[in-house]
């Protein structure tokens, strides 16, 4: 009796769930990454190409280019603390963060654009900035 207690409230979960709903918050998942410096896991959450500002660098790299400039600029700049301090998740499909990164050498501006592809959220914009005072 209690299986079927249970298994039907799971029927109902999935049933009430709307497609493709997440039970991660992927903006918290990312900047727990960020804060560690893990960019392996950030990266395997990049699109095939993702647009880059990083400091004063532009431009659109593969995923394997966007991991390798990532991991430079987290070994140059060892983060201290991460802080989200704006995101916008109005859109099931869209999801946007700003992290306050502080790190051994700077405060930076950190903006996230990501979109669901396949049921996933990737990241397609990249920007780390110094923070303005």
């Amino acid at each position: 009796m209690q299986k079927n207690v249970v298994f039907g409230f799971l029927l109902f979960l999935f049933a009430v769930l709307p497609a493709g709903a997440k039970s991660t918050d992927i903006v918290n998942e990312l900047a727990g990454y960020l804060k560690n410096a893990n960019f392996r896991e950030i990266s395997r959450h990049f699109a095939s190409t993702v647009e880059m500002v990083i400091l004063n660098e532009e431009d659109i790299y593969s995923k394997a280019q966007a991991e390798i400039i990532l991991k430079d600029f987290l070994s140059k700049h060892k983060p201290e603390s991460v802080k989200v301090i704006h995101r916008l998740e109005s859109n099931p499909s869209y999801r946007f963060a700003v992290i306050e990164l502080k790190t051994d050498n700077g405060h930076f501006r950190t903006t996230m654009s990501l979109n669901d592809t396949a049921g996933q959220f990737l990241i397609t914009e990249l920007r780390i900035e110094f923070q303005k005072e």
